[in-house]
């Protein structure tokens, strides 16, 4: 079952008590770390560095440096003491047009929804905000860290999402010398695009890649041998005319399959 996170999202004089939902969940699979010599697990242990001992979660305490080999402790208690009640909600700060967002500041997405009490100015400003067009942009205490987040509307709640700080983001190396493009080429990038154009479903991607690695395991533990499947190694065109043109009537073609496809599948 979900852990909501129950906090509250102000602006102005408005509260609204809300529950916020960690919106993904992990699906990779995941390796343990054995010894080759006799496949054991691996094990890390905490260790004092003063004098070897073995210490448990219960032994450890935070403590920050604030001179050489010279530590003062903070618990969780002080950390949260110092807290405000301002802290502890999300306050939106001022309002924005998504667009205006770059997503390299995305980082973690939550799904939000109104506890109770919350209901009507959760309505309010979910639907004020997709009136507008608008996001909002906000700012809470999330453990030690003043997380600054983006609230986005959508037609079956809000979704929040925490963002990098601009510190955070590293600066390109070196921008790129933008090259001429023929008005022709582009002509051609546009019939491409608009012969891929379908809506977003996320209900047809999958990881293709865990599921041949399950293969994978599976066949391991059947005792298969393992072999590399056969494909078609892509080729590049080396004119990019030629190149867009063969993907365009590409695309067409396995647009016609799928809908010949679909329409053999609906007479079943």
């Amino acid at each position: 079952m979900a852990v909501a996170k129950k906090t509250m999202i102000s602006f102005g004089l408005v509260a609204i008590p809300v529950a916020m939902y960690t919106a993904i969940q992990d699906n990779e699979i995941h390796f343990n770390q054995l010894y080759k010599k006799n496949n054991e697990r691996i094990k890390y242990k905490k260790t004092c560095a003063h004098c070897g001992q073995e210490v448990t979660e219960k032994d450890i305490v935070k403590g920050y440096e604030y001179d050489k080999d010279h530590y003062v402790i903070i618990t969780d208690e002080e950390i949260e003491k110092i807290k405000t009640e301002k802290e502890k909600s999300v306050q939106i700060l001022h309002f924005a047009e998504l667009d205006q967002i770059s997503p390299v500041y995305y980082e973690k997405s939550y799904r939000v929804l109104p506890e109770a009490g919350g209901e009507k100015a959760f309505e309010l400003l979910r639907t004020a905000l997709l009136s507008e067009n608008k996001v909002a942009i906000g700012k809470t205490v999330m453990g030690t860290k003043e997380t600054l987040m983006v609230i986005i509307p959508r037609e079956d709640g809000l979704i929040v999402t925490t963002m990098y700080y601009q510190n955070d983001i590293k600066t390109l190396p070196k921008a790129y010398s933008k090259p001429k493009v023929a008005e022709a080429e582009i002509k051609m990038a546009k019939t491409l695009i608009n012969s891929m154009d379908t809506p977003f479903n996320p209900n047809e991607y999958t990881d293709e890649y865990q599921v041949k690695l399950r293969n994978l395991i599976e066949d391991k533990i059947a005792g298969k041998k393992i072999v590399t499947p056969k494909s078609n190694e892509p080729y590049i065109i080396a004119d990019l005319m030629d190149a867009l043109k063969e993907s365009i009537e590409q695309a067409k073609s396995e647009a016609f399959v799928e809908k010949t496809v679909a329409k053999k599948l609906k007479k079943v």
